[in-house]
């Protein structure tokens, strides 16, 4: 007999986890017990405390659109959708923008990305290079054709707050925590069960995989089930610059480093080159990146930037799916009650919300009631049909 026995128990309590919680808890068509498992109730060494925490409508698919289109009127309203009792969160949302640019050369994809965001409701601006530099005085476009700029709904917040508040208005209605790493997973009759490292079990009709870059994997091969997730590591830099960079959004530089302001200072990261990407669990920090490849570039498009400080940096995981780096979501063909929310490959802060939504209205209602997510389920990987964004960052 196991310790625990529940109808829906969710691994991994941080922003996706605690947002499907939440969003069950407060679904009033849903009945049932649940119970999230977390291994770090410290949160110290989860995504959604060590991410740059920001949201864009430019994306090339439509779904992350729509995902991220609601994700911002959800950030913006907070602190009445998540509210417990007088206590209403706030996460600092600031919409500075992003600013995608784009050589030559590739103009043509940020048209088409433009084309699509705008029709879809997002309010993106399409800027020569004329334009550019009226906007942003600051900016170096001798070598750039035309950049895009999300003049509202896109900018950055506090990842940890809205992880917090999900996991506080989760609580709040009562759904246990229960700290542990879970260390097998098997089916048990038409359930599941799972055992943690202290040999605690849990008994559950459904299952939800949220476990992040350090556990999916293990959780999806413990059920046989094909997985392309792996942990990649991601560093940010931060830094304080002599002059001022007024008005400075996300800058995405066209080789993909990015930089925005943080506090007094600015914060800024890459992804490295995919020779030099391996699965990764540690959390070091190799500060000749900072200095062989972002500096550079920043200094390249920032004149600015040339004259810095570093400051402090950090190692944090992105669960990277590498067949089409987006994520799973939704339930497996052939194994009923199990549900995958995992591989978000850096995007999982921004599009929290909508899919912790959309999974609970899976699990209360058997389908999607509000946004329709199914193009990112798992079966379009034994389909061979990847979701290609081709805006990654």
């Amino acid at each position: 007999m196991s310790d625990h026995t529940v109808d829906v128990a969710i691994v991994g309590g941080a922003v996706m986890g605690s947002s499907i919680a939440c969003h069950l808890a407060m679904d009033p068509d849903f009945t049932g017990s649940l119970l999230v498992i977390e291994k770090d109730p410290s949160y110290t060494k989860c995504a959604s405390a060590l991410s740059a925490a920001s949201i864009r409508q430019q994306f090339s698919c439509p779904v992350n659109i729509e995902i991220s289109l609601y994700g911002i009127d959800f950030l913006r309203e907070i602190g009445a959708r998540l509210a417990v009792g007088d206590d209403r969160p706030q996460i600092d949302l600031h919409e500075g923008g992003y600013l995608f640019l784009a050589t030559p050369d590739k103009r043509a994809i940020l048209e088409d990305n433009h084309a699509l965001q705008t029709r879809m409701g997002a309010d993106i601006a399409f800027l020569e290079a004329e334009g550019l530099q009226r906007q942003f005085p600051w900016l170096n476009t001798e070598d750039i054709s035309a950049g895009c700029w999300g003049r509202t709904g896109e900018g950055w917040f506090d990842g940890y707050g809205l992880m917090q508040a999900f996991r506080k208005a989760a609580r709040a209605c009562d759904v246990p925590y229960l700290a542990g790493e879970v260390m097998r997973t098997e089916r048990e009759g038409s359930g599941f069960r799972l055992t943690l490292g202290n040999g605690t079990t849990v008994s559950c009709g459904q299952l939800v995989n949220a476990a992040g870059a350090s556990g999916a994997a293990a959780i999806a091969a413990d059920l046989e089930i094909p997985f392309p997730v792996e942990s990649r590591k991601r560093m940010i830099f931060t830094f304080d610059c002599r002059e001022a960079v007024a008005g400075c959004p996300l800058l995405i530089d066209p080789n993909g480093t990015y930089v925005r302001p943080e506090g007094t200072g600015f914060l800024c990261g890459s992804a490295p080159p995919e020779t030099a990407d391996p699965e990764s669990h540690d959390f070091d920090v190799d500060h000749s990146f900072f200095e062989e490849h972002l500096w550079p570039t920043l200094a390249h498009r920032v004149p600015a930037f040339e004259a810095i400080k570093p400051g402090a940096a950090w190692a944090g995981h992105y669960d990277m799916n590498l067949f089409d780096h987006n994520a799973f979501v939704g339930p497996v063909e052939g194994v009923p009650g199990l549900f995958l929310c995992a591989g978000f490959s850096g995007h999982g802060l921004q599009q929290a919300p909508a899919v912790g939504r959309g999974i609970a209205e899976l699990i209360v209602h058997g389908g999607y009631r509000t946004l329709d997510m199914s193009a990112l389920a798992y079966g379009r990987m034994a389909r061979k049909e990847p979701v290609l964004e081709l805006n990654v960052v």
